[in-house]
């Protein structure tokens, strides 16, 4: 039904990539404060912690990839839509998948905030908790009002994805996190390409009906569970247990003291201040800092621009991917399950997204100039993809339709990621991307209230399409409006940068001097003569 994030999607998919110091400068940035661009350095591992965080990350890896093991998971629609649970189009249309939007908004910000307090791991084993009472309520339950527990419990897997993407850099030192980052996203990726391809083969293939499926997923997600209680501890996190490390250091830097001054007024004085800093750790703490922080990224401008990309256009392309499989069931209602191709579609389109994301890091413009125009080309471009998915009758053109949207996306979901976490230090640089998730969310859940939610306008799958066609090509008109702008405001400057004006060009009343070609010797030592 959806993919996975971090990204996922998003969020997709949290994929930071800041930057590390040098060696040679690593004692000047251990005195930066947190606050400012760029990140600390670690220091040096020792031979024993390296392969420590090694196991750990490739456990965490083959965690990502068996998680994301739910063959089902393409024909959930078609399960609502058959025999075996009887609903009908407009309940699941105007009535099921709404609630996936409401439970997504609701649980992300807790979510977003409880990763980092309880560090990672029991978010994670949260969300394997919902993936089992997904499959259990698909496998058991007929009600309408458990089919929408059942969205609602998938609401919280999408916002416990944060929870992943964030987890692996708690493990590693920065010096290796673009390394890990894709480690991760790419145990991600082919879980969801091989659990596409293991549904499809089951359904075309072994013939097993829906019910079946859905057992197996239970068994995988089940197995996932059992992975997440085995995750190894952080002892480390982004924002609130920042406080506990400051402890440590503190009775560290205290027992030292004693052992050079045994002075009891020394100690005094040093518990007194240390008591008074403790009044104080909420207000300079590393989270209200970064909150401030957050209103001088509002007035960089490629920061702005990446940060609305991913706000608005996450929001069409998830609206999109929660509403494809019932324009699929509408434009061909197969009549037979070995027909229904969803799981060859997903697989063709996670693929393809893996294969422009990859090709995104191969790019080489001058983003800051051509930004605009590029996001304004590709959002046209998704917008006729979804003219043609709506007004075709093709079941194979809509396919194709929609893996070719799927790739555009992807393909400037690196760039953003790249273009925002290059500028900023982790901490930032998570705090931004949970905004720009919360803001989306929040405008998905707007546009799913008013245009598919049954107290709204419940307009048909084709009639949400069409909605989904105005508003992509909406933001092309404003892409490329700013794009132009920004062009040709680029070239004005760089013309009256080489053009030289009589202002600049000083004017000297006297003899004018013979140009240097006609004075320089030549080879035989004359000289040019007019």
């Amino acid at each position: 039904m959806v993919e996975s994030m971090a990204c996922g999607e998003g969020q997709e998919e949290l994929k930071e990539q800041p930057r590390t110091d040098e060696n040679e400068h690593a004692n000047e940035a251990e005195e930066l404060p947190l606050n400012v661009l760029g990140t600390k350095a670690d220091p040096p591992d020792e031979p024993q912690k390296r392969w420590t965080w090694k196991w750990s990350v490739i456990f965490l890896c083959f965690y990502g990839f068996m998680a994301q093991l739910k063959p089902g998971e393409p024909f959930i629609t078609p399960q609502l839509l058959s025999a075996e649970k009887n609903f009908t189009r407009k309940q699941v249309t105007n009535e099921i998948n709404p609630v996936l939007s409401y439970s997504y908004m609701a649980v992300l910000v807790p979510v977003f905030l409880l990763t980092d307090y309880l560090r990672y791991k029991p978010v994670l084993v949260l969300q394997s908790m919902s993936h089992v009472s997904i499959w259990l309520l698909l496998l058991l339950g007929t009600s309408l009002l458990e089919m929408q527990f059942m969205e609602f419990f998938y609401g919280i897997t999408m916002a416990a994805r944060v929870a992943y993407s964030s987890y692996i850099f708690s493990l590693v030192p920065a010096s290796v996190y673009q390394k890990v980052a894709s480690y991760s996203r790419s145990s991600v990726l082919l879980g969801l390409f091989t659990s596409s391809v293991m549904g499809q083969l089951c359904i075309s293939l072994g013939g097993i009906t829906y019910g079946t499926l859905s057992a197996i997923s239970l068994g995988f997600v089940s197995f996932g569970l059992l992975l997440s209680g085995c995750l190894p501890w952080p002892k480390r996190s982004l924002f609130f247990n920042q406080s506990h490390l400051e402890e440590e250091r503190r009775i560290a830097a205290q027992s030292e003291l004693d052992k050079i001054k045994s002075d009891g007024k020394a100690v005094k004085a040093l518990s007194s201040s240390n008591s008074s800093g403790c009044t104080a750790s909420w207000t300079n703490s590393v989270f209200i800092q970064m909150l401030k922080e957050l209103r001088n990224v509002v007035k960089v401008h490629n920061l702005r621009l990446w940060s609305l990309w991913w706000v608005f256009n996450s929001t069409g392309y998830y609206l999109v991917v929660f509403y494809v499989h019932i324009l699929w069931n509408h434009v061909y209602a197969a009549t037979e399950q070995k027909y229904v191709y969803n799981g060859g579609v997903e697989a063709a389109s996670t693929l393809l997204g893996a294969i422009t994301s990859f090709a995104a890091g191969f790019v080489k413009i001058r983003w800051n100039v051509w930004s605009e125009l590029v996001i304004g080309v590709i959002t046209a471009a998704q917008a006729a993809l979804l003219l043609l998915m709506d007004t075709t009758d093709n079941i194979w053109v809509c396919y194709v339709a929609y893996a070719l949207f799927r790739g555009f996306y992807q393909f400037l979901v690196p760039v953003a990621t790249f273009q925002i976490a290059s500028s900023l230090n982790k901490q930032l640089c998570a705090l931004v991307f949970g905004v720009n998730t919360f803001l989306g969310t929040i405008l998905k859940t707007i546009v799913t209230l008013i245009v598919a939610d049954k107290r709204g306008l419940a307009l048909p799958v084709h009639s949400q399409f069409f909605v989904y066609f105005f508003y992509f090509t909406l933001l092309t008109v404003v892409y490329l409006g700013c794009a132009i702008w920004v062009i040709v405001h680029h070239y004005r400057i760089q013309r009256q940068e080489q053009v030289p004006t009589e202002v600049t060009i000083p004017v000297e009343l006297g003899a004018v001097g013979m140009p240097a070609s006609e004075t320089d010797p030549l080879a035989n030592g004359n000289t040019v003569k007019t």
